[in-house]
């Protein structure tokens, strides 16, 4: 039998790891019932329409990335890539287009086949927010100062490595007039384009700007840039957004390629930056998506959001765990393990940490107490066993005292 393993591109979280995940969820899940979201949850698999409607089918998500199968009723049905496609339809399918605005957020695995690398799994987790239902620039503005809080709470500020990146790509006019453009400047350089971006060229030109090709990179640095083919209804939307992130001191850098990689987009685009992660740097993405919820069957009804990595997130954050040092109780004296059960649980149900050390002389004992990193141990004799009071030594100054279960429950809490 060859040896047991978790699958490629998966990953075991436990100690320290799963501590500095909770963090981080626990925090963006408490700013954002803070910015007023609540949360929804929706299903890991969907009919493989919902993705394959709205994500575009020369993404690379689409293209090379769905985990996609036929159930034994014989429907298509895909582990979710992303998540704000799954709550639209959540959004359409249980009829709420009479409760908006809605703001949501989530948190949750998704899943891609693509090869792994640092900061980018198979299976990875997000958390994210939506605002569905609200299409002035003020919704825009909700869920960009909410990434901002929560990434700057999150410590990622502190070494001013993190860059907040936004551009405009417009609304639809916008969009088509620019696509002329890109068009137009590709097509006498298609030859040298990678086979992906000929593709791209055919079908959404905007998606160039957003390959990773070194090669097209090149030929992207001197091709068209949306700003220029923006109507003035998407550029006043730009420069409200513009003009409230400096009001509110959210330092920002305006990047004319950023386009984002899913068809759903419109109107201002942005994604976080950290510079400590290598080639994968972006910790944290989003936009406007107008069009998205009438692109799956539903009303024209407008909706703004992000989501980010959370295993980016823990490869930046300089968290540290804080765990309580639990008690140590050491019954050595014969059929003191009963006594040493009661306590045990009486001190954990005051909410105090506590582990049984039952095997091994008093020196290993001790030693495994120093291993747990216990502050206190409570020794267990037969002098406690007919006293009924307790041995409790302080490990870290060697310091040991007699006291009774009550004061000694009272003094450890």
């Amino acid at each position: 039998m060859s040896k047991l393993q978790s699958p490629r591109g998966t990953h075991d979280l436990f100690a320290e790891d799963q501590q500095k995940f909770n963090y981080i969820t626990d925090l963006a899940k408490r700013v954002a019932k803070d910015f007023g979201f609540s949360q929804i949850s929706t299903p890991i698999f969907e009919f493989s329409g919902v993705f394959q409607k709205t994500l575009g089918d020369t993404s690379d998500i689409v293209s090379k990335e769905m985990y996609q199968f036929e159930d034994r009723g014989g429907e298509s049905l895909t582990l979710r890539p992303e998540g704000t496609a799954g709550i639209a339809r959540a959004f359409i399918s249980n009829g709420l287009t009479r409760n908006i605005p809605m703001k949501w957020y989530y948190c949750g695995p998704m899943f891609r086949y693509e090869r792994p690398q640092k900061g980018r799994t198979r299976q990875f987790h997000q958390i994210g927010v939506e605002l569905i239902g609200a299409k002035d620039y003020k919704s825009d503005i909700d869920v960009i100062t909410l990434s901002y809080h929560f990434l700057k709470e999150l410590g990622l500020y502190k070494k001013g490595n993190t860059v907040l990146e936004i551009n405009s790509i417009g609304d639809s006019e916008s969009r088509k007039n620019f696509r002329q453009k890109l068009v137009d400047y590709f097509t006498p350089l298609k030859v040298e384009l990678s086979d992906d971006s000929k593709t791209r060229l055919e079908v959404n030109p905007l998606r160039i700007l957003d390959s990773k090709d070194s090669g097209d990179i090149k030929l992207i640095e001197a091709a068209p840039t949306l700003s220029a083919s923006l109507n003035s209804e998407s550029q006043e939307h730009y420069d409200k957004i513009k003009n409230a992130l400096s009001t509110l001191n959210i330092p920002f850098k305006e990047n004319s390629n950023l386009v984002r990689g899913l068809d759903y987009y419109s109107h201002c685009v942005f994604e976080y930056k950290n510079s400590d992660i290598g080639a994968q740097s972006t910790i944290l993405a989003g936009g406007r998506y107008d069009h998205l919820i009438k692109m799956m069957g539903g009303p024209e009804i407008p909706g703004v959001g992000w989501a980010a990595g959370i295993e980016r997130l823990m490869l930046s954050s300089d968290f540290k765990s804080e765990s309580v040092a639990p008690v140590a109780i050491i019954p050595m004296a014969e059929n003191s393990e009963p006594v040493g059960v009661e306590l045990c649980y009486k001190l954990r149900e005051q909410k105090v940490p506590a582990e049984i050390i039952d095997s091994g002389n008093m020196s290993k004992r001790f030693k495994k107490a120093d291993k747990l990193g216990a502050k206190f141990a409570i020794i267990i004799g037969d002098d406690e066993l007919k006293s009924k009071k307790f041995c409790l030594k302080d490990l870290s100054k060697g310091e040991q005292e007699v006291i009774d279960m009550t004061n000694l429950i009272n003094k450890l809490k």
